[in-house]
């Protein structure tokens, strides 16, 4: 089974938009396990801990979770996540197989 990483927007200027962005990556989430993934989707596992540690704690535990993948979903919209710019750069510097939304 391969494990497959979940990018994609989660900073936003609101919690309600915030929230909107764990569910539209949570319902990725599912329909890659349905596909016969194993997911790991960051927005669901620190899903509203802002504030817990610095926003650069959480990235780079993304970054080490995703090294450890076999591919890596991008969720439409990730252009304008510089988070989900950094992983997409680590997958191609990986030669990690890519899948866009």
């Amino acid at each position: 089974m391969k494990i497959i990483y979940v990018a994609g927007k989660y900073r936003a200027d609101t919690r309600s938009e915030i929230g909107l962005n764990i569910l539209k990556a949570e319902k990725v989430a599912k329909r890659l396990w349905e596909a016969g993934y194993a997911v790991i989707c960051p927005h669901a596992n620190s899903a509203h801990f802002d504030g817990v540690v610095a926003d650069r704690c959480f990235l780079e535990g993304g970054i080490e979770i995703l090294t450890r993948c076999d591919a890596i979903y991008m969720m439409k919209g990730y252009e304008n996540s510089l988070g989900a710019m950094e992983e997409l750069r680590i997958a191609r510097e990986l030669d990690m197989e890519i899948i866009y939304e």
